[in-house]
């Protein structure tokens, strides 16, 4: 069966749905205490709201699809179009009171993420994906030929940076930045600012949004570990990572990729 794409008054919907959370993050961050997760990431009583808020949002928006999301049901829907949604990446940023997050979400129709939505409420930008159709932030259409600027920077997440311990001796190929957010990371290689990234432990919902945007906006995926087309439905992904490089260009990848095999040595030799 062919889900359709969305409809005006669907993205309508969504828009207002985000400006909404993106209001009560503002007015949140800054004076909002965190807590420690099971897994000791750490989450707040905005994340909560968040993430009920868009869920409770979505079932009237897009009716009988299903919804995968870091603080709510984590296994794959058994719907042909669902969403995953990451209400506040970028938690610990928000908790220390600096101010880069995002809101993450993207709708997936046949295991391919087909729409997704990346808000930076801070910053006041808005960035909209459509498979096919391209990238819009804040209403103005993204043209890949005209955002393509050399960068000499490199996103790693907190993580990853441990590859630079295990090659003392060699020069890492670019300028490092470390965001603490993924799907910030990400986008960042998708708008030029940085040429790569390396992602070690992301889960689903860190990703889903910003990998549609690097697909549209010309850039490469290269899965390390697990191949996110392969899951299927029903599958839990609370354990799942998906470690990657995203590149401006597949020449980029390849000086990226001795470094990010590193992540993967030990995983190799258990």
């Amino acid at each position: 069966m062919n889900y359709p794409n969305l409809t005006n008054k669907q993205l309508s919907e969504l828009d207002s749905l985000f400006e909404l959370i993106s209001k009560r993050q503002l007015k949140d961050f800054g004076n909002i205490s965190a807590s420690n997760k099971a897994d000791g990431s750490l989450i707040t009583d905005c994340d909560l709201w968040s993430d009920k808020t868009i869920v409770d949002g979505l079932a009237v928006i897009a009716p009988d699809e299903g919804v995968l999301s870091e603080e709510g049901g984590k296994s794959i829907p058994d719907s042909k179009a669902y969403w995953v949604v990451d209400p506040l990446d970028g938690t610990t940023n928000f908790a220390a009171g600096i101010p880069y997050w995002s809101i993450s979400v993207a709708r997936f129709v046949n295991s391919r993420p087909e729409s997704s939505f990346l808000i930076i409420p801070s910053l006041k930008k808005k960035f909209v994906c459509i498979k096919g159709k391209g990238v819009w932030l804040n209403n103005q259409k993204i043209d890949p030929k005209q955002n393509n600027h050399q960068s000499e920077c490199i996103s790693l997440c907190s993580r990853s940076i441990k590859i630079l311990q295990k090659k003392p001796n060699s020069v890492f190929p670019g300028k490092i930045r470390l965001l603490g957010v993924s799907s910030l990371n990400l986008i960042s290689v998708a708008m030029g600012q940085t040429f790569g990234a390396i992602e070690s432990t992301p889960k689903i919902w860190d990703i889903a949004a910003a990998w549609l945007m690097l697909e549209e906006l010309n850039c490469y995926i290269d899965w390390l570990d697990i191949d996110p087309l392969n899951l299927v439905s029903g599958q839990n992904l609370s354990d799942v990572n998906f470690p990657l490089i995203a590149s401006r260009s597949l020449e980029k990848v390849e000086i990226l990729k001795p470094w990010a095999n590193l992540l993967l040595e030990k995983k190799l030799r258990s």
